[in-house]
């Protein structure tokens, strides 16, 4: 396969799942900063630096807002992470490698692009946002959903899906990681009503509320929540799920090309480090700083496979 295939595929998938995954991360901070009766706009600085794009935010804007920073994140076509922003990059990539997807998938993807070019043309209204957030987590899953059932599983389907699990796994921590670098007012409130209820709403915005009443006590309990969206390998957004499914993907391209990567090796080393992993070694070692330390070596595994697989030759 010619490596601008590859990497217009890997890319497509990659923008879908950032769309859908900062449509979840305004959620999950628009539901906590609810939790809070003296929330104010400055709530909303920890989620712009949790997108990693805190910086470019205040190039366009000269005061944080609420109302701004959603605007910025939903619809901002000068915020290349912007949801309108990911789905007009993830169509354009789907255009670019037309021919190796499906009809369905073409479709789901277009008519994705166009249902919301209409529905973010204009600044939303709070009473609009979570209607038009669910909106995007349908038309991501409808993409999804038309590229399994109509793929066939050969490498076209590996780089779709590692790109896929990759920006999950991004956008899992950096949800987790709005919790403790902002929202919480101060150590004081660890434990407390509030504390369990911003963990809460972490769960809603990844719609794992009910599973997680499945797999653990029905109590909201934050060390078990990490746990879940850490280490659960049953959890399809834990990033003990994503990086079974990221080695998985990379084993069947090494077998398709006989030939092992050093991206081969570090996703195996990353696997292997969440497998060994407690949340109480998580937690010891400070969440924020884990999530931190993930990231980068998520980013660097990116950089690794795009090396390797020479996307842009």
């Amino acid at each position: 396969m010619l490596g601008r295939t590859a990497n217009g595929l890997y890319w497509m998938f990659r923008y879908i799942e950032r769309a859908e995954n900062i449509a979840r991360l305004v959620d999950a901070g628009q539901r906590m900063s609810l939790t809070r009766s003296d929330a104010v706009d400055d709530d909303w600085d920890g989620v712009l630096q949790s997108a990693g794009v805190r910086e470019a935010y205040n190039e366009v804007h000269n005061k944080l807002t609420g109302a701004d920073a959603i605007d910025y994140l939903m619809r901002d076509r000068s915020n290349p992470s912007s949801v309108m922003s990911c789905i007009e990059y993830g169509r354009n990539n789907a255009r670019m490698v037309r021919t190796a997807l499906t009809r369905d998938t073409w479709e789901a993807t277009n008519e994705c692009w166009i249902e919301l070019k209409t529905l973010l043309g204009k600044r939303l209204k709070t009473a609009e946002l979570p209607e038009t957030i669910d909106v995007i987590k349908q038309r991501a899953g409808l993409i999804r959903g038309a590229f399994h059932g109509s793929m066939l599983r050969n490498e076209l389907y590996n780089f779709a899906r590692i790109g896929t699990f990759i920006e999950r796994a991004d956008n899992t921590a950096r949800i987790l990681d709005v919790k403790y670098y902002v929202l919480l007012p101060s150590v004081s409130h660890v434990g407390s009503s509030l504390d369990n209820a911003q963990w809460e709403s972490i769960l809603r915005s990844v719609s794992a509320h009910r599973a997680y009443k499945w797999a653990y006590d029905p109590e909201y309990k934050p060390a078990n929540i990490a746990d879940f969206l850490i280490l659960n390998g049953q959890m399809p957004r834990s990033l003990a799920y994503c990086y079974d499914k990221i080695v998985s993907n990379m084993g069947y391209l090494g077998a398709e090309y006989e030939k092992r990567l050093p991206a081969h090796e570090t996703a195996e080393a990353i696997r292997q480090s969440l497998q060994r992993l407690s949340v109480k070694n998580i937690m010891d070692q400070g969440l924020h700083e884990f999530l931190e330390d993930f990231v980068a070596s998520n980013n660097k595994l990116g950089a690794e496979i795009s090396d390797g697989y020479r996307f842009y030759e």
